[in-house]
């Protein structure tokens, strides 16, 4: 194994073994080799090979028992939506399965608000969906957007639909600025999702799901291209 440069040490070894448990070099359920042999393989300490344990470990992706050695986490059976992030930047090919999973939460989400906002929650949609359009950058447009959607799911009056946005929203964080698209135009971004918010401050069960299906659809069809 080649030798790593001393700069960040313990990012560069976290880095290189994660490439390797996501690549199936040490496969999930495996146990890694012992530490000396790992840490002289890589020209590096075992202190140093602890710390990046430590950091895949809390990733997920480790699991130590003592006495018997440090194994790969099968992720993907025990793992949590928290890992997505750390994904995505692995591989971006995981970007479309998170906008799959958007799309279908967010029009239940569109549904579930249209159903049960009060006056308050439709007051604030509209107010944020007004400073989609004043935005002043492609950036700001971007994450006045997400406020919207955050908004949508405060609206449903379930947390859980809240934490599965913020989640959603993290796990595409690592190349959010390849995918700002759809948001270069601030009026033709609030135009976009004017009639989700429209539909959803009437009332309209259908018509917000619909329409949120349709926005999800288109945004992440542009935001798929700039990726590509």
């Amino acid at each position: 194994m080649e030798a790593l440069p001393r700069e960040t040490i313990v990012d560069v070894l976290e880095g290189r073994l994660r490439e390797d448990i996501l690549t199936g070099r040490h496969p999930a359920g495996s146990y890694l080799p012992p530490e000396r042999t790992l840490a002289d393989g890589y020209g590096v300490t075992r202190t140093t090979l602890k710390h990046a344990f430590g950091r895949l470990t809390q990733a997920g992706l480790l699991e130590t028992r003592h006495g018997v050695g440090t194994r790969v986490r099968d992720y993907l059976r025990l793992g949590g939506a928290d890992l997505l992030p750390m994904l995505v930047r692995h591989s971006p090919d995981w970007i479309r399965e998170v906008f799959e999973v958007r799309r279908g939460i967010g029009a239940l989400i569109a549904e579930r608000a249209a159903a049960r906002a009060g006056r308050r929650q439709r007051d604030e949609l509209r107010e944020l969906l007004a400073a989609v359009g004043e935005a002043a950058d492609t950036d700001a447009v971007q994450l006045a957007d997400i406020e919207v959607h955050r908004a949508l799911a405060r609206a449903t009056g379930n947390r859980v639909y809240v934490l599965l946005t913020n989640t959603l929203f993290n796990a595409y964080l690592p190349v959010r600025s390849a995918l700002s698209g759809p948001f270069a135009d601030a009026e033709v971004a609030r135009e976009r999702l004017k009639p989700v918010v429209e539909a959803v401050v009437a009332g309209d069960r259908a018509g917000a799901r619909s329409e949120a299906e349709r926005y999800l659809t288109a945004t992440e069809r542009i935001m798929l291209e700039g990726l590509a």
